[in-house]
């Protein structure tokens, strides 16, 4: 009796470990994206690498670009109906993908930080970078600035809590953290408890209805809230800022 019991137990931990695992896997997976937007155009080139998604405008004549690291768990792809209209209004973006998707050991997340400086020196003619990150990818522009604060010359932090473990309110480059108001999983609250360790400069930008999830093209995560504005609104409120940040950093009038 008590090995078919035990038996019986096996199999509804299985069973729940198969039905959570695919469950998490579909959370995070792409969803509505135009196969157009990751394709090159007259105005843009799109070049999808191992680590890195690249759109890049066709005519370049700007001295500042984009780098835009992935969140745990996201697609590179994901974040393409957020990005790609940045490099059609002329700035190149280059977006860094996690090893295994989620950058689960120490090691990997190194090794986007190091994609991540490395990406400066592979393109010598752009002058000025901009640096930013959703949620996991956010904490590796923490990392990436506090390694070298001399490469960037504006960060965005996007729905995340970070830096938590980092000290970053000595930077004088400008900063700026945009989040959520329904945001389940960096909550308005923790974004909070550490706005002592951003410059006290730090332009905070909080979506009204915002959550997690609609920073990117993919399901609702694991106790995320619930939106009440629409994905495409939000990111245009995202894409707005991070125009804001590279138009400063260009040298262009912003409105």
């Amino acid at each position: 009796m008590l090995s078919f019991v035990r038996r019986w137990i096996h199999r509804v931990f299985l069973a729940w470990a198969v039905v959570s695992t695919l469950w998490l896997a579909n959370s995070v997976r792409t969803q509505g994206v135009d196969p157009a937007t990751l394709r090159s155009g007259p105005k843009v080139s799109v070049a999808d690498r191992k680590f890195i998604l690249e759109f890049v405008p066709v005519t370049a004549n700007r001295n500042t670009a984009l780098i835009f690291i992935c969140g745990s768990g996201i697609s590179a792809h994901a974040y393409a109906p957020l990005l790609r209209p940045i490099a059609e209004d002329g700035y190149a973006v280059f977006i860094v993908k996690l090893p295994y998707r989620f950058a689960p050991l120490e090691s990997h997340k190194q090794f986007a930080v190091d994609e991540t400086i490395g990406l400066i020196a592979a393109h010598p003619k752009y002058a000025r970078w901009v640096l930013s990150g959703h949620s996991l990818g956010a904490a590796l522009s923490c990392r990436s600035v506090r390694e070298q604060p001399n490469a960037f010359a504006e960060i965005v932090l996007i729905g995340t809590t970070h830096p938590k473990l980092d000290n970053l309110n000595y930077l004088t480059i400008p900063v700026t953290k945009v989040y959520g108001s329904k945001d389940g999983v960096a909550t308005p609250e923790s974004v909070m408890n550490n706005k002592r360790l951003l410059p006290a400069h730090t332009n905070w930008v909080e979506i009204v209805g915002g959550n997690h999830s609609q920073f990117g093209h993919y399901g609702h995560q694991l106790f995320d809230g619930y939106a009440t504005l629409t994905r495409s609104e939000q990111q245009a409120i995202t894409r707005t800022e991070l125009l804001n940040a590279l138009n400063r950093v260009e040298g262009l009038d912003v409105e």
